[in-house]
């Protein structure tokens, strides 16, 4: 008997510009935050759950030793219920969400959280990759033809490739502001965001609330951004056109998604929001650690027989505005349907909480609109990627 894996419910915390309103946070108490505002949002008994499936992709120090589990316990909630923490780099949260749904499908959970943290105040990027010889040995460099670049130089080099400009770049990072500016202003993103309180660097909390994105700028302006730098400041010729303003944002945050095997759901009196129609995950150069999503969309295209006409919205992670592009480039989507509401070049990238965080957004755009289908794809460190396909339900 087949089973089918929906959403019933998901949201997340307003993304923090990274030594910002939430830098007062620990990240287990963050995650346990949105885990806790989830459960009761939906009613759901928690000795329900058959698992939490979490992402981070700093797995060290305050995010260290399981961080999803070092929530859960933290939240309170009961200690039999088991978790995990995952790493597929920037993806790490998407394929959380794959993982539940297909222990859903394959009738090993009837109820699991996919879920996502990232503290980049407090456990900075790449604070993981010391010790001993680091993460990278002389057989991977081997592989890799002795090559290891920055996310910078490889972005440029797609950028290049693609023939994408400085001016186009910046041009999409205005747009980013812009509409994410127009979906804080309307409402929209306060359905899919968790009011915040905020803490002071004790921890203790200061009253004040939390309850928008940090990091979009609604002035932000071709003026403005074409007087920036290269980010790759040591030798700006290695990327001249990649610049902290069209490139994504170092950010804190947190998301939870409740994925249910349909039936579990119905009988529970569950909102049943959406269904995890696809799921695909595929990899491309280890050196060229971005290209992935142009591949794996390809993938899915020809294992599923839908087109990109088919999807009603369509996100793929703006890591970098020449990635968004670059996709753009290949598979010209609906520019009204592409990124709808803005990305992570204004709304930030928590590196763990991501995933989730867009597949809400993306499931939010689809009932904004009336949508059916959406897709969702992103970049990941290692040159992989993942893609998902979900139907929005009446």
């Amino acid at each position: 008997m087949s089973r089918e894996a929906v959403i019933v419910d998901t949201l997340r915390t307003p993304i923090g510009k990274r030594k910002g309103a939430l830098a007062g946070w620990h990240p287990a108490d963050l995650l346990a935050f949105t885990l806790k505002e989830l459960l009761d949002r939906t009613g759901v008994d928690p000795e329900r759950i058959d698992d939490v499936i979490g992402g981070c992709v700093t797995q060290v120090g305050e995010q260290g030793c399981n961080v999803t589990r070092n929530a859960w316990v933290a939240a309170g909630l009961p200690q039999s219920v088991a978790a995990t923490s995952v790493d597929r780099q920037c993806g790490s949260s998407q394929q959380a969400v794959h993982f539940a749904a297909q222990g859903v499908m394959a009738g090993s959970y009837d109820l699991a959280l996919a879920c996502g943290v990232e503290s980049m105040t407090r456990a900075p990027m790449a604070s993981n990759a010391s010790g001993g010889q680091g993460p990278f040995t002389s057989a991977f460099l081997e592989a890799c033809n002795g090559q290891l670049m920055t996310q910078f130089e490889v972005a440029q080099i797609l950028a290049d490739k693609f023939g994408i400009t400085r001016g186009e770049m910046d041009e999409y990072a205005v747009r980013s502001h812009a509409r994410a500016h127009e979906s804080t202003k309307s409402g929209q993103f306060a359905r899919e965001i968790v009011p915040v309180p905020v803490k002071d660097d004790d921890g203790s909390e200061t009253g004040t609330m939390m309850t928008d994105d940090e990091g979009i700028r609604p002035d932000c302006s071709l003026e403005t951004l074409s007087g920036l730098q290269s980010a790759a400041s040591w030798d700006p010729s290695l990327a001249p056109s990649i610049t902290a303003g069209n490139s994504s944002q170092m950010s804190d945050g947190a998301a939870a998604m409740l994925v249910a095997d349909r039936a579990t759901a119905e009988a529970l009196g569950l909102p049943v929001r959406a269904s995890i129609r696809h799921m695909v995950v595929g990899a491309d150069d280890a050196v060229l650690v971005l290209s992935a999503p142009n591949p794996v969309t390809r993938k899915l295209l020809q294992r599923t027989g839908l087109s990109i006409g088919d999807f009603d919205a369509i996100e793929c992670n703006e890591a970098f505005a020449a990635i968004a592009l670059m996709w753009a480039k290949e598979f010209q989507p609906d520019a009204e349907r592409f990124n709808a509401a803005g990305g992570a070049i204004a709304i930030g990238h928590p590196l763990g909480a991501s995933g989730v965080r867009i597949m809400g957004t993306l499931l939010n755009q689809l009932e904004t609109t009336g949508g059916r289908f959406g897709f969702q794809t992103m970049c990941e460190g290692g040159g992989q990627a993942n893609a998902t396909v979900i139907e929005r339900l009446p």
